[in-house]
C-alpha cells in the first residue's frame, strides 16, 4: 500500500469513526508530510494530530487509528530481526523470568513506553502468547491471554518495595503508586494494539479499524449509552448547561431596548452644539431566566432520562429559578431532590424511589400533561422558559395537544428535545408530529445535537 493510499484510508476511517475531518484538513496534512521526516514514526503522528485533532476527547481514537495505518513494525520484517548476544531469550524463558523482565521494564522512571525494548517485549509476548489456534490456516490473537499469563496487576507489591524499601506510606507511596499503575496501563494498551496490528494484518485494516474505535462520547446515542459513558458526560454537561443559560438570556433580550441614558445624551450632544442628533439607552440589566423541566422518566428512556437529570442539575447553577418535573404517567416535581450541594448520583436515586411519577408503570404523556396544568401549572409565566425531554410515545393514550398548547402559550419559549431519531417519530405509537406541531420537536439524540440546539437558539 503506498503512502497515499494509506492517507486517503486514514483520514477516511478517521470520519467513519465519528472524528470531524474536512477535505481541507485532509489536504492540510497531506502538506504537513511533505515537511517532516517520514522515517520519524511519532514525528508523523505528530503531524496529524496537529492538522486533524480537534478535541481531546477525539485523541485515544485518533491514536488507535494511527497505530492502524501506520504500525511500528510489521510481521514480515520483525521476523527478520536479528538477535543480539545480550537479548534476552523471550521465546524460551520461564514466565518467572519473564514477569521479572517485565517489573524491570515497568520500573522505568521516564516511563517504558518511549523505550524500544518495551515494544519488543510487548510484540515477543504476544507472539507466544496471544496466539489462539482457529480453523485450518488460520489463527486468532486475543490480549487477554497475555495479560493472563503475565498478570502485570500482581507485580504491584514487589515494584513498590524496590522503588521505597521499607519507607511506606503517605505521599512517596502515593505518587509511586500512581506512576507504576499509569506504567501497567500502559502496557495493557500496547499489548491490545499489537494485537489489533495482527488481527489487521491477517484480516485487513479496513475491517477492523470500523470496529477498533468507539465513537466520540458526545455522538453515543442517549438511548444506547452505558453507565461508564455517563461518567465521562457528566464533565461535558456543565459547559453546555452554562450556553443553554447564556442563548435564552439573549433571545429575552432582543428587540428590548433599555431606558434612555440622559446624562450620556446630553454629554455627546455637546460635540453638535447642544443638539443631541444621537440619543444613548443605558443597557438592560442582564438576569437570569427561569426555567421548567418536564422530563419523561419511563424505561424507554432510562438512560436519556438519566442524562437529562444530569443536565438538570447542571443547569440549577445557571438559571435564576429551575423548577424539574419527572413524569411516567403521571408527574411529580423532583426539584427538592437537587438541592445545591447534593450529588447527583444520590439525587436521581431518591428520586426514583420516593417521586410519585407512576401509576400502572406506562408512559402517558397526556395524563401527566394534564396533571401538571392541573397541580404545577403556576410555574409557568411569562418570564418561563419550557423545556420537555422525551419520545413522544404514549402508548396510544389521548395526547391532550389543547392542555400542551395551552401551557407553551403561557410561557415565553417552548422546546422539547426527542432522543429518538427523526426516522422513528410517529412509529408505532409516537406522536411526535402532534407534539412538534405545538412545542418545536428536536432530535437530540447525542451531546452533539444537544450542542447544534443551543446554538441554534441564537
Amino acid at each position: 500500500m503506498s503512502l497515499l493510499d494509506r492517507h486517503v484510508g486514514f483520514v477516511e476511517a478517521l470520519r467513519r469513526a465519528g472524528l470531524p475531518v474536512s477535505l481541507a484538513e485532509g489536504l492540510d496534512a497531506a502538506r504537513a508530510l511533505e515537511v517532516i521526516d517520514l522515517t520519524e514514526r511519532e514525528t508523523l503522528r505528530a503531524a496529524y494530530a496537529a492538522t486533524l485533532v480537534k478535541r481531546p476527547a477525539h485523541r485515544p481514537g485518533f491514536d488507535t487509528l494511527f497505530d492502524l495505518w501506520f504500525p511500528p513494525v510489521t510481521s514480515a520484517l520483525r521476523g527478520l530481526r536479528t538477535v543480539g548476544p545480550d537479548d534476552p531469550d523471550l521465546e524460551h524463558a520461564e514466565v518467572s523470568e519473564l514477569r521479572d523482565r517485565l517489573a524491570e521494564l515497568l520500573l522505568n522512571d521516564a516511563g517504558p513506553m518511549g523505550d524500544p525494548a518495551f515494544g519488543e517485549f510487548v510484540r515477543a509476548m504476544v507472539e507466544r502468547f496471544g496466539r489462539q489456534p482457529a480453523a485450518a490456516g488460520r489463527q486468532n490473537w486475543f490480549s487477554y491471554s497475555v495479560l493472563r499469563a503475565l498478570s502485570p496487576g500482581t507485580l504491584m507489591a514487589r515494584m513498590l518495595n524496590e522503588v521505597l524499601g521499607q519507607e511506606r506510606g503517605g505521599l512517596p507511596e502515593t505518587v509511586a503508586r500512581r506512576r507504576l499503575t499509569d506504567n501497567i496501563a500502559g502496557f495493557e494498551t500496547a499489548v491490545a494494539s499489537d494485537v489489533r496490528r495482527r488481527i489487521a494484518e491477517d484480516s485487513g485494516v479496513e475491517k477492523i479499524a470500523r470496529s477498533a474505535v468507539k465513537p466520540p462520547v458526545d455522538q453515543i446515542d442517549f438511548l444506547r449509552i452505558t453507565k461508564a459513558d455517563l461518567a465521562t458526560l457528566r464533565r461535558e454537561v456543565h459547559p453546555l448547561a452554562r450556553r443553554l443559560a447564556t442563548r435564552l438570556t439573549i433571545r429575552q433580550r432582543l428587540g428590548h431596548r433599555g431606558r434612555l441614558d440622559f446624562r450620556r445624551t446630553v454629554r455627546a450632544s455637546l460635540s453638535t452644539g447642544g443638539v443631541p442628533m444621537v440619543t444613548h439607552m443605558r443597557p438592560r440589566r442582564p438576569h437570569k431566566p427561569e426555567l421548567v423541566v418536564l422530563c419523561d422518566a419511563s424505561d424507554s428512556v432510562s438512560t436519556f432520562s438519566h442524562f437529562t437529570l444530569l443536565l438538570t442539575y447542571a443547569l440549577r447553577e445557571q438559571f435564576a429559578k429551575v423548577r424539574a418535573f419527572a413524569f411516567v404517567d403521571t408527574v411529580d416535581e423532583i426539584t427538592r431532590f437537587f438541592a445545591p450541594g447534593v450529588d447527583v448520583v444520590d439525587a436521581i436515586t431518591r428520586m426514583t424511589e420516593e417521586a410519585d411519577i407512576t401509576r400502572f408503570g406506562r408512559s402517558d404523556y397526556g395524563h401527566s400533561f394534564e396533571t401538571f396544568a392541573e397541580k404545577y401549572g403556576e410555574a409557568i409565566g411569562p418570564k418561563t422558559s419550557l423545556l420537555i425531554l422525551g419520545d413522544a410515545r404514549s402508548n396510544y393514550q389521548p395526547p391532550a395537544l389543547a392542555t400542551l398548547r395551552r401551557l407553551a402559550g403561557d410561557a415565553r419559549h417552548a422546546y422539547w428535545l426527542n432522543p429518538e431519531p427523526r426516522a422513528q417519530w410517529d412509529t408505532g405509537d409516537s406522536v411526535a408530529t402532534s407534539y412538534g406541531g405545538v412545542v418545536a420537536m428536536h432530535e437530540c439524540r447525542n451531546v452533539a445535537q444537544l450542542a447544534a440546539f443551543i446554538e441554534e437558539l441564537a
